[in-house]
């Protein structure tokens, strides 16, 4: 554990400062490419005007006979775009940490095009150990090519080990930028009987009481609401995002929708997009209602200073749903930022 003092410091001569507050950014969805399929990689300059976040996956659905080919492809996209200009983030999700190829993603990454990287998404991070290793390493590589920014971590919580020590990953390293459910992993470690990759399962639900002869009602229920709350208690505690991870059927966009607002409704600021149909679902999700916005506006409107009680259409507001209001007005304005459509909406000013 670092002390407080030395908490900030750059773990390596030469290496940038850690941020003292993440970045504003926004982060609806965290789009991922393959950097080893040529055709995906020529379509990114147009994709990177279209989402929030472009990730080169290094990782799972990279055979291993083509991860130098990721590795290269990834380098090739990120020097071919400016991903800043559209205000887009750039990240790569790396090879696991017991892998013989994650020195080489690293050292190959921040190498080229370091300077370019926003965040690193770790997979299988087990406990605050593999942040601390991943931490030094980018400290000392960013002094060696003179990278001026740090570069974040994002971890990834998809097995048991992981799950259990959230707590200690979150506040690992001033560098962490948040976390993301990782279902079909995590699945897997926990001994869970599902090959669903997040989602909820047909049998995993409640049946109500009899009642005489009457139907028994029944509600499918969400496997992932347990890990997705811990995830997000963590994440906020440490001034961390948290994201929903991958929604596996392509075809179920209902399923996908309602999967993300779950997510977004208990305080997940995004969720991953493998498929291009879920870039507009995500835009939809992790945006306020207008609605809900214009309420917010009025609540904050009402008190300006977050102050006291009145009342709005017969309900009172206090310093709590100030808060959240704010929540919401913020975001909003975000969103605004990025969405002219969405701004007209909103209407804030």
């Amino acid at each position: 554990m670092k002390l407080p003092r030395r908490f900030f410091q750059p773990l390596a001569t030469g290496a940038p400062a850690p941020f003292r507050e993440l970045p504003v950014r926004l982060e609806r969805m965290i789009h991922f490419v393959p950097p080893h399929n040529d055709k995906v990689r020529a379509r990114v300059p147009e994709l990177a005007g279209t989402v929030d976040v472009v990730l080169g996956n290094l990782e799972d659905a990279v055979p291993a006979d083509q991860k130098e080919a990721a590795r290269k492809g990834f380098v090739a996209l990120a020097q071919a775009t400016d991903f800043a200009a559209t205000g887009t983030g750039l990240w790569t999700r790396i090879n696991a940490l017991n892998s013989p190829w994650i020195l080489d993603d690293l050292f190959t990454i921040v190498a080229e095009v370091g300077d370019k990287l926003d965040v690193v998404m770790v997979p299988k991070v087990e406990g605050p150990w593999d942040i601390h290793y991943v931490d030094q390493l980018l400290a000392q590589l960013e002094a060696r090519h003179g990278v001026t920014k740090p570069i974040l971590i994002h971890a990834i919580l998809e097995t048991a080990e992981g799950v259990a020590n959230v707590d200690a990953i979150a506040s690992a390293s001033p560098r962490m930028h948040g976390m993301s459910l990782g279902p079909a992993d995590l699945a897997a470690s926990r001994g869970m009987k599902t090959t669903r990759v997040g989602g909820g399962h047909p049998d995993y639900r409640v049946l109500s009481d009899p009642a005489g002869d009457a139907p028994r009602a029944t509600a499918q229920q969400d496997l992932w609401h347990y890990t997705i709350a811990k995830m997000v208690d963590a994440c906020m505690a440490n001034g961390l995002k948290a994201f929903y991870g991958p929604f596996g059927d392509f075809s179920d966009g209902d399923a996908c929708e309602a999967q993300f607002r779950n997510a977004f409704l208990m305080g997940c600021a995004g969720a991953w997009t493998l498929h291009p149909s879920q870039v507009a679902i995500a835009k939809r999700v992790f945006a306020p209602d207008p609605a809900e916005v214009a309420f917010a506006a009025r609540i904050v409107a009402a008190m300006p200073d977050g102050t006291g009680a009145v009342m709005l259409d017969g309900k009172m507001q206090d310093d709590a749903t100030w808060k959240q209001a704010k929540v919401i007005v913020d975001l909003a304005k975000l969103v605004a930022a990025k969405d002219p459509e969405l701004a007209a909406v909103y209407q804030l000013g």
